[in-house]
């Protein structure tokens, strides 16, 4: 028969009391066990000396027969000081599961899209503001020019800007006659 140290659930609904009991591994976890070996109450202070009571020597004499303490019975040994617990490392636990890796990932993508799309916006901006520095004497250019034409055509004489006038004149005219007629 495989024998356990293992907490037996006892107490209220929402205040649980706890007996340390050997036991056969086989039974229920409230059922029929050996022997009493000592109680905790969750309820107490972690300093509190009546959280934990262990029968050590009872304690001691399970161990010597084979029984196998739980996890939770086995740190409160360790505490105690009659047996020594192996820290476990589990390097999975904290691992995150499929569902939230993938969610991750596809937060971390959307993050990496929107930055490149403020880099572009940024870089288009720059583009934007030195492009009209650089066309901006491209159209003052012409502007010079047509000053520099007019200036010319003023140094010709009035024989340039008057032919303007003329045909602008002779244009007119006709419409003029039209109408009175």
């Amino acid at each position: 028969m495989a024998i356990a140290l293992r907490l037996s659930r006892g107490g209220a609904k929402k205040r649980p009391y706890y007996r340390i009991v050997a036991a056969d591994s086989r039974s229920p976890r409230d059922g029929k066990y050996l022997e009493q070996i000592g109680t905790y109450n969750p309820l107490l202070a972690k300093d509190d000396e009546n959280r934990v009571k262990l029968i050590e020597d009872r304690v001691r004499y399970w161990l010597g027969v084979g029984a196998q303490p739980s996890d939770r019975v086995l740190r409160f040994l360790d505490a105690a000081g009659i047996l020594e617990r192996t820290a476990r490392n589990n390097p999975n636990k904290a691992k995150p599961g499929e569902k939230a890796t993938e969610r991750a990932e596809e937060k971390a993508e959307k993050a990496k899209e929107a930055e490149e799309a403020k880099k572009a916006a940024e870089e288009e901006a720059k583009a934007a503001a030195e492009a009209p520095a650089e066309e901006a004497p491209a159209e003052e250019a012409p502007a010079e020019e047509a000053t520099q034409a007019e200036e010319a055509a003023a140094e010709d004489g009035p024989a340039a800007g008057d032919d303007v006038a003329e045909e602008a004149a002779a244009e007119e005219a006709p419409a003029e006659d039209k109408a009175e007629g």
